[in-house]
């Protein structure tokens, strides 16, 4: 796939539009209290897409969700600012004039994100009217042009339609068509490619590229395959276990990863010249329990660095947790990154 990538020579904005500082995120349940997101910290410019991978269980959509305020019954602390303005704590009145209208959320299952009982048109129409109180006329020739936006042909006609009479593809336009009608400053695009196939998929990403580009939107994008972060993002944070494992541009992470977990996901990929005989590369063991999380790295029962180092080198990894360090542009939690031996 072509890089679906702005390619513009504009430089990047000092100030960020989104920034969330040591977000936490706690779930209490009968067995004990799950820390799903623990001190997370990242910025999103105007303009550029960070793409936030991991393993399922990760804390990508606890993060992403917990940006726009969605997590009921669970603790959020920490700080989320949408162009200066603290997001945590906000009332939910204020919060709700906020989504959709400054900020909105594109989710991975737009089948079960549309009600079926209403045409495509009306639901795109009433997301308009209720945060700007359009009249009726205004806001359903905002959802036609809506829908003509993001390359649904006959967008006037197909208004008229339901859900159930798109095809995958064309219902995660309308999910984009939904969420952009607002003119929004920051996107977060959650899984958006999942069950569909390649060729549409390509057309999603370009697509979400292209609004981008033409509205200068920030955009998070969460997702599990790798493929869509080279595509699409300009910086990427590595989730393990709740916490950043690794955050760098796009294009070094994929040239020089330097944690451990990075480079698993990455030697997981099937390469083209590998041998019809040769099995497909996976990271042994399993994710950490979130309920009992080990004092050290989260990482080190599944890491082949404990098993090269010394004594004293396992004992840290199994004992002190680590902290992103490193140059500015491409911090790491690992107390040994980059390491001499690593596969590759």
């Amino acid at each position: 796939m072509p890089d679906a990538r702005p390619t513009g020579t504009e430089p990047l904005p000092t100030e960020p539009l989104l920034s969330v500082r040591d977000l936490t995120v706690v779930f209490p349940t009968r067995r004990g209290p799950v820390r799903a997101v623990d001190a997370l910290s990242f910025d999103v410019p105007r303009g550029r897409t960070l793409g936030i991978v991991g393993e399922s269980g990760s804390g990508k959509s606890v993060t992403s969700l917990a940006v726009m305020g969605l997590h009921t019954g669970a603790e959020v602390t920490g700080s989320v600012t949408l162009d200066g303005r603290e997001l945590v704590g906000l009332p939910e009145r204020e919060l709700n004039r906020l989504r959709g209208r400054r900020m909105a959320m594109i989710f991975q299952d737009p089948l079960s994100s549309l009600h079926p009982y209403y045409t495509v048109g009306e639901q795109i129409a009433e997301h308009h009217r209720v945060h700007f109180g359009s009249r009726r006329a205004v806001a359903r020739r905002l959802a036609v042009d809506a829908l003509a936006e993001v390359g649904i042909p006959e967008p006037r006609r197909r208004a008229g339609e339901y859900p159930h009479q798109f095809s995958g593809g064309m219902r995660q336009r309308v999910m984009i068509a939904t969420a952009l009608v607002c003119e929004p400053e920051l996107l977060i695009a959650d899984e958006p490619t999942t069950a569909l196939d390649v060729t549409v998929q390509a057309q999603i990403l370009e697509l979400i590229a292209r609004v981008q580009q033409d509205r200068g939107l920030g955009v998070v994008m969460i997702t599990h395959d790798l493929g869509v972060v080279a595509r699409v993002a300009h910086e990427v944070l590595v989730m393990y276990g709740g916490r950043a494992a690794e955050r760098a541009p796009v294009d070094e992470l994929f040239a020089a990863p330097t944690h451990p977990y990075t480079r698993g996901l990455l030697d997981s990929l099937p390469r083209l010249d590998d041998r019809d005989d040769v099995p497909l590369r996976a990271i042994p063991g399993s994710p950490p329990s979130l309920l009992d999380p080990a004092p050290g790295c989260a990482f080190a029962p599944r890491c082949p660095r404990p098993a090269l180092g010394t004594g004293a080198e396992r004992e840290r990894c199994a004992g002190e947790r680590p902290v992103l360090t490193g140059p500015a542009a491409h911090p790491v939690a690992c107390h040994f990154p980059a390491y001499e031996g690593a596969p590759r």
